[in-house]
Formats: C-alpha cells, structure tokens, sequence
C-alpha cells in the first residue's frame, strides 16, 4: 500500500492508497483543493471546517447530477436497443416477404417458360 502526502486547504494530509493510485489520489486532492479554493474567492475566509463542508457539497452534487445523468442515458440506451431490435425484426420479416415473392415469380416464369415451350412444340 503506498502513501502520499496531499495539500487540501494550505494543510498537508498523508494519505494511503493503492500502488499505482498515486497520481489518481492527487489529482482528486487538487481537485477538492480547487473547489475550496473557489468557494473560497466567492465567500471569502468563512471557516476551513465550512468551506471543506461546502465543497464536499459540491463534490456529492456533481456526483448526483451524473448519476441521474446515467440513469437517463441508460433509459435511451435500452429505447434504443428495442427500437434496433423491432427494426432488425422488421427487416428479416421484410427479406422473407420477398423471398417468397422472388420464389413466387420465379415458379410463375417457369411455368409460362414450360407453357410457351409447348407452345412452340406443337406448332
């Protein structure tokens, strides 16, 4: 498990993680550090405790928005996923329609051939 130090607020935090999550941990730190220092520009020094309530707010508001966000692009996915299915249905009702159609036609034509070539058979 490796660890890492990481700067929220003007404080310094040890913190652990995973090998290799090094980088991703950082970043998300710097992330939440930017959050608290915006809100920091809008309020002003309002309290560190406040303002790391304030952008955890944020972070979890983000987070429900995408997760909402999810949930409808997951709705579309599977409309879509039915409408391709009912049109793939469609389609191969379509091909065998005119299948039986070309078959039809072609039974049709062999029978005129056989007629004409008796036809001319007997002339």
């Amino acid at each position: 498990m490796a660890q890492i130090n990481v700067t929220i607020n003007g404080r310094s935090f040890r913190m652990a993680c995973d090998d290799g999550e090094e980088d991703r941990l950082q970043g998300l730190a710097q992330r939440f550090d930017g959050w608290i220092n915006e809100l920091r520009g809008s309020f002003g020094e309002i309290g560190d405790q406040r303002l790391t309530v304030m952008a955890g707010i944020m972070a979890t508001d983000q987070l429900a928005e995408l997760e909402r966000k999810i949930v409808r692009l997951e709705t579309e996915l599977a409309s879509e996923r039915e409408q391709n299915t009912a049109a793939m249905a469609h389609k191969s009702s379509s091909e065998t329609n005119v299948a039986a159609a070309i078959d039809a036609a072609a039974a049709r034509i062999e029978e005129l051939a056989q007629g004409l070539t008796k036809s001319l058979k007997s002339e």
